[in-house]
């Protein structure tokens, strides 16, 4: 429950190493980090990171849409989410949708932000992928 993020990769084979370079540049995904950043700490004149907000202001800052806030609610139910889970998981979506230079948090940065919990974590009730059964 204390992890924001979990990802689970497949092992590169040689051939994958050997072949050239695809998706953005490092440049590119730091300009849009820095970008981010730029918008959480100009946001409201607070100065403070996603990390560094209250649960009021993240309330107020980070509300999803109706099909994100629905969401959200399925999945901490079929998650058993904690309170610190549900609050980590809207924080994470608020941070995704500023890398994505969206003004609020819409149904896929939940979605994504669900993604992230660690797999035992979506498993945990029946063993189904939370994309089957909550991400629909």
């Amino acid at each position: 429950d204390r992890m924001d993020l979990s990802i689970e990769l497949p092992a590169v084979t040689p051939a994958d190493l050997a072949a050239p370079a695809t998706g953005e540049t490092t440049a590119i995904v730091a300009d849009r980090v820095a970008k981010a950043r730029a918008a959480q700490t100009a946001r409201g004149g607070e100065g403070k990171s996603n990390a560094a907000l209250s649960d009021a202001e993240l309330s107020r800052i980070a509300a999803p849409d109706q099909e994100g806030a629905n969401l959200l609610s399925r999945a901490a139910e079929a998650l058993s989410l904690s309170a610190r889970a549900y609050t980590r998981t809207l924080r994470v979506a608020r941070t995704l949708a500023d890398l994505d230079g969206a003004d609020g948090v819409r149904r896929r940065h939940i979605a994504e932000a669900v993604s992230f919990r660690k797999a035992s974590e979506r498993n945990a009730n029946n063993n189904a992928p939370a994309s089957a059964s909550v991400i629909t």
